[in-house]
């Protein structure tokens, strides 16, 4: 039986003519009628309850009396003109039918879309050809979870705001790791934005050495001012802020003891106790400096060319070009800061010759290699540059069967280890905490890093010794806490 055929008076003979067709005028099905035609869409509404289609018409809807599950649903309506067809009834058994019917007898370019309570269901719909196949508690579930995530970078933006405001006139030093890369010098310099925005003086303050060819040419090209750790007071400062990293004293030179104002960090912390006035930890993220620039949206604080070029420049090396630790906020900073940013600059940054040194720890390190079953690891000796081993990690990875690479070298007082991985039963990070300890590993599942002192191995009688002893801990170590106990020749 058709209801259609028997509700329609005025135009029995005539075909209607919508623009789009909901199939189901419920509290879902009539609110999304509301937007569209507030969009000065035309469209049409079909439910089987007639006291309901009274009531549309009455608000000016063009509905009619129908079932979804009625093959004959169609008959009176010319489904050329239909750019989009929405099954929107509670009843998933009726919505099926409907989608059966519109499949069979309507064009494959009309756009359709489909209400499905469960993914079961929601998996049978896309495979009888629905375009798009909605949820509604799942729609629901993620506007909310915006809302709040809005709400909570409100809030977050706002006790910030009250921080700064509560220094004014203060000195701050803006502490980074040790050898900082791009994305904590551009997290720095976005927090001595913010800083200066709200009259605070701030100085960027490292420890270590700025090695890397990217990095010094990052540095040099815009321009950016650091201060080294040992050529200044830092218990001098009223207040000091963390940016890329959130232990005093854990890959970075603070005293342990030191209080901490503002701690801004992507690093996962494990067990690490954290303590300071204002604390932002967002494991979930790529880089800082993405956070970082969420903040200068936020605060309404101008970007320039320079700043955004350094903040995009960090996403982007930190994410490894948004294939590695990459959520969808690092994405939207990133299309934030591009139209900003000096693309001269980031191309003149993308091709830094290589150095000398970087070439020869990539020699000793291929040459080196030690591998057992899909990890490899490589001890390159005495080195200068720590930022050749990451180099050198990465290279590695690209070998045939290898899903993680180990590089480890020595410098005077110092052992230095990178990895890299790219096997998802390996979280790289808590793997470099339970084999080096909890405040010389770390970092995110595909890379991380270690440092520990060279301690009873600096009693070794020559540096070959030295080095033996090094490597047969380091591998020992690194295979224990994988849970392989032999290497396997």
């Amino acid at each position: 039986m058709s209801i259609v055929a028997k509700d329609i008076t005025a135009t029995d003979k005539a075909k209607i003519k919508p623009t789009y067709l909901i199939i189901g005028s419920g509290s879902f099905g009539f609110a999304l009628a509301k937007e569209l035609r507030e969009l000065g869409k035309d469209l049409i509404i079909v439910d089987k309850d007639k006291e309901k289609v009274e009531t549309l018409r009455e608000e000016a809807y063009e509905a009619i009396v129908g079932d979804a599950s009625d093959p004959n649903l169609l008959d009176n309506m010319n489904t050329k003109n239909l750019a989009g067809i929405l099954i929107l009834s509670s009843d998933v058994e009726a919505n099926k039918a409907a989608l059966a019917n519109i499949r069979t007898n309507v064009s494959k370019d009309v756009y359709c879309v489909a209400r499905s309570p469960d993914a079961i269901n929601m998996q049978e719909m896309e495979a009888m050809g629905a375009d798009l196949v909605v949820m509604p508690p799942k729609m629901v579930s993620k506007s909310l979870s915006r809302s709040l995530e809005r709400a909570e970078a409100l809030h977050r933006g706002n006790k910030l705001s009250q921080w700064f405001e509560s220094i004014k006139n203060k000195k701050l030093a803006i502490v980074t790791h040790n050898n900082p890369d791009p994305d904590a010098i551009a997290s720095a310099l976005a927090l001595q934005y913010i800083a200066e925005s709200f009259d605070v003086e701030s100085d960027i303050v490292y420890h270590g050495e700025i090695g890397h060819q990217e990095n010094k040419a990052f540095v040099n090209l815009l321009g950016i001012d650091l201060y080294r750790m040992g050529d200044i007071d830092i218990r001098s400062y009223d207040k000091i802020a963390m940016v890329d990293c959130s232990v005093p004293g854990a890959n970075n030179s603070l005293p342990h003891d030191i209080p901490i104002g503002v701690i801004i960090d992507h690093h996962p912390i494990g067990d690490s106790e954290i303590d300071a006035e204002f604390i932002d930890i967002r494991p979930n993220v790529g880089a800082s400096a993405t956070i970082l620039t969420k903040y200068l949206q936020e605060l309404n604080i101008d970007i320039d060319s320079n700043l955004a070029t350094a903040l995009l420049y960090g996403i982007r090396t930190d994410t490894l070009d948004f294939k590695r630790n990459t959520d969808s906020a690092d994405l939207s900073a990133a299309s934030y800061l591009y139209p900003l940013s000096d693309h001269d600059v980031l191309e003149q940054l993308e091709r830094p010759s290589m150095s000398i040194e970087t070439l020869d720890v990539l020699g000793e390190a291929i040459n080196n290699r030690q591998v057992i079953g899909s990890y490899l690891l490589s001890n390159v000796g005495s080195i200068r540059d720590r930022d050749t081993l990451p180099q050198a990690a990465d290279y590695l990875l690209n070998l045939e069967g290898i899903s993680t690479s180990i590089v480890f070298g020595v410098t005077e007082e110092q052992i230095f280890i990178s990895g890299r991985s790219n096997d998802i039963r390996v979280n790289l990070g808590d793997v470099m905490k339970r084999a080096f300890g909890e405040d010389a590993g770390g970092g995110h599942a595909t890379a991380a890093a270690a440092q520990i002192s060279l301690g009873v191995f600096s009693a070794a009688k020559d540096r070959q010794t030295l080095l033996r002893l090094v490597n047969e801990a380091v591998v020992k170590r690194f295979l224990s806490a994988v849970g392989v106990e032999e290497a396997v020749e």
